[in-house]
């Protein structure tokens, strides 16, 4: 029998992330080719057309306010969505057509849209690595989980970085159709069915604030300027001369940390800048204050869930230079 036809309909706005329509919408149409059935449908907050973050122009099918009752309704992001307050009518647009909607989901950024609207309150959600302690913050009854690639909670979902709506969409077609059709798909696009890791292993450690208290800064200028040196608790103490404790609860009040998480957290983003620059992971652990491989290895397995080598692997080239053809998911 054949398939229900399924109704998609993506909220967009100007300064959307051509990736966070291009992206899904490529995973649904490719959808059809394997058998299913899904129809798209561009939606704006008063029909208008809006103009991508490439400077393309996006038409658009109709008046989010006259839209039909969307089987799915995804919400796209936009770089000036974390730095500026979402706009009233585009949090209205996305309120009124997700009460009408199977399920909603976001793409990236889109999350903030989903915030405004009251969409995540109570909720678990995720967006990009940069901005998930600011929608923590924006809506504080939501549980953010930042490094999660996407998060369902019940019929909402959120997803990260704009490439990870393509994640979502496919997660979206095995709900709807099961794996193996979405097997075909990710082949076809080739692209994984499920990347491993989360999306900390596109970002850097310590992308918070700065520290402000001065004897916090003289510790991370300490340990940035020569992270091979001995920096034990009893040795960081005693070089801004505070006792350890003083200096843990110092840690603890303004960082939410402790001092050996951070030293860590320092070598850690000194190791894959050197396997970024082409060092093996033996040098890199050497160079950036890890005594052994072993302790380099266990740190990535905290922090990205992978191995150093595989990192590299991973992230220092684009296998542009191979002869070897890709095989997909």
């Amino acid at each position: 029998m054949e398939p229900r036809e399924h109704h998609v309909g993506f909220l967009v706005f100007d300064g959307m992330k051509m990736l966070d329509l291009s992206g899904p919408a490529e995973v649904f149409s490719e959808a059809g080719r394997f058998g299913a059935r899904y129809r798209l449908s561009i939606v704006s907050a008063g029909a208008k057309p809006v103009c991508s973050s490439i400077g393309l122009r996006v038409p658009v099918d109709a008046d989010a306010g006259d839209a039909p009752a969307f089987d799915t309704l995804l919400v796209v992001g936009g770089d000036r969505l974390p730095a500026s307050p979402v706009d009233p009518a585009l949090a209205a647009a996305a309120r009124n057509l997700a009460s009408r909607a199977g399920r909603v989901a976001s793409i990236c950024t889109g999350a903030f849209v989903l915030a405004a609207a009251g969409l995540l309150d109570g909720r678990r959600a995720t967006t990009h690595w940069q901005h998930t302690a600011l929608l923590a913050r924006v809506c504080p009854t939501a549980r953010v989980e930042p490094d999660a690639i996407f998060v369902r909670d019940g019929t909402t979902y959120t997803s990260a970085g704009v490439t990870a709506g393509i994640d979502l969409a496919l997660a979206l077609v095995e709900a709807d159709h099961g794996p193996d059709l979405t097997r075909g798909v990710a082949r076809s696009l080739v692209v994984y069915m499920q990347r491993s890791g989360g999306q900390s292993q596109f970002s850097a450690s310590l992308q918070g604030p700065a520290p402000q208290t001065p004897v916090l800064r003289l510790v991370q200028d300490a340990v940035q300027a020569d992270p091979t040196a001995d920096h034990s608790l009893g040795a960081l103490a005693a070089r801004v001369r505070v006792s350890p404790r003083h200096l843990t609860r110092m840690f603890r009040d303004e960082l939410d940390t402790t001092p050996m998480k951070y030293v860590e957290l320092i070598r850690f983003d000194r190791a894959k800048a050197l396997l970024d620059a082409g060092h093996n992971a033996t040098e890199a652990a050497a160079l950036s204050g890890f005594p052994s491989y072993e302790s380099l290895r266990r740190a990535f397995a905290r922090h990205l869930g992978l191995s150093p080598t595989r990192y590299r692997q991973r992230f220092t080239t684009t296998g542009a230079g191979s002869r070897t053809s890709p095989r997909g998911a």
